[in-house]
């Protein structure tokens, strides 16, 4: 039979790249990781890793095994599920990533709701962007991602994960005072009127950033994006300042009135959609349900604000 713990560490190989970040990931020194997957090798009789430069890849029987070591995992997820279902009282630690407005919006209630309900568990949480947490959540450093898809920018789906939608947020056009925009036409005639205002956007690469260019880009004009950042804060500061125009989520007001004048996007572009995601073994464990229950709770006293 083969072990356990060493085809988890090809698991870890196959998600994180390297024999590096796999040893930084566990705590290992990178020399007893490979020591392990060699055992592995040996175990199994076939090459599970070729050289490709300085790096590895799995070969074909390694996939295989890869494959077989997820189906467990989630099956020992289940196991884990079911024993913490039997017990009374909920306990442990659950990890949570979650984007900027999200963890300001909504977290903060929904550990409130946690804390009130289930006093033993322990919530975890860091900040970070989709395109990070949600390869983080596949890699088992967290149990729980909230994550966001703008109009057009789907994340890929993966059979190992299961998504819950938690709500629908508007996307609007924020304005400098005395931006010189029009209040006459549509919303794309409104955006044209901006074509040459400065903008502060997310940074290239990310979808929020592709969704922002594709929609001026639309109305005829490329954006000259002056300012780049994830901080949707300080989007929000430059536009109150008069440097810049930019998208802004409603989520970002936290149930503050807009301090900035607000237009309408063009049909088909006005909502992100916000999700929670778990790995599928875990998807029935108490403290995914109580989290995801108190994420929608918050959801609905922020929309009651």
């Amino acid at each position: 039979m083969f072990d356990l713990h060493r085809l988890r560490l090809l698991r870890e190989l196959k998600h994180r790249g390297t024999l590096a970040a796999v040893a930084a990931a566990l705590s290992y020194a990178p020399s007893s990781v490979s020591q392990q997957l060699s055992q592995l090798e040996a175990e199994v009789g076939v090459q599970l890793l070729e050289p490709v430069g300085r790096r590895v890849r799995l070969t074909e029987q390694a996939e295989i095994l890869v494959a077989h070591t997820e189906a467990v995992l989630e099956r020992l997820e289940r196991a884990e599920s079911d024993i913490a279902a039997s017990l009374d009282e909920l306990t442990g630690t659950l990890r949570i990533a979650s984007f900027q407005t999200a963890a300001l919006a909504l977290i903060p209630t929904a550990l409130g709701l946690l804390r009130e309900r289930h006093p033993r568990l322990r919530v975890h949480l860091t900040q970070q962007e989709p395109e990070q947490s949600l390869p983080a959540l596949h890699a088992r450093d967290f149990d729980l991602v909230l994550a966001e898809e703008y109009p057009g920018s789907p994340h890929p789906r993966s059979a190992e994960l299961e998504q819950e939608d938690l709500l629908h947020d508007p996307l609007r056009l924020a304005l400098p005072e005395h931006s010189g925009s029009t209040d006459r036409g549509g919303p794309l005639t409104v955006l044209r009127s901006l074509a040459r205002r400065p903008w502060v956007m997310e940074p290239e690469g990310t979808p929020a950033r592709h969704w922002a260019v594709t929609l001026c880009r639309r109305a005829g004009f490329e954006p000259d994006v002056r300012f780049e950042s994830t901080d949707l804060l300080l989007h929000l500061r430059l536009v109150e300042q008069g440097h810049a125009a930019a998208f802004l989520p409603d989520l970002v007001w936290s149930g503050r009135p807009p301090a900035v004048p607000l237009r309408q996007l063009p049909l088909g572009q006005r909502r992100r959609r916000v999700f929670t995601v778990v790995r599928q073994g875990a998807s029935r464990h108490p403290a995914v349900l109580a989290c995801r229950a108190a994420l929608r709770r918050s959801v609905t006293d922020s929309m009651a604000d």
